[in-house]
């Protein structure tokens, strides 16, 4: 599943279901001042100009859903390292 945009090169790996750590190690900025954007509704058409190439579109009668095709990130940069050497 994808999660959000990276402004950065390349994609991040990670699990939105692990919880963050608490520490006794206190920050100066808070994570009570972190916004978060709205999510993004796409149609069908805009999913399709959206995606990389190794992405799909799932459709579904309720929803609209971008993926990975390899959805194993260990998978997915084995993958792309195959395909840079046959390039």
């Amino acid at each position: 599943m994808i999660i959000g945009e990276n402004s950065s090169y390349g994609d991040l790996d990670l699990n939105p279901c692990k919880e963050k750590r608490l520490t006794n190690i206190r920050a100066a900025s808070k994570d009570e001042k972190v916004k978060l954007s709205p999510y993004k509704e796409f149609t069908i058409e805009e999913a399709f100009t959206y995606i990389n190439h190794d992405e799909l579109v799932e459709v579904t009668p309720k929803h609209i859903r971008i993926r990975k095709k390899i959805l194993d990130g260990d998978t997915r940069r084995k993958e792309s390292k195959r395909s840079k050497k046959s390039s």
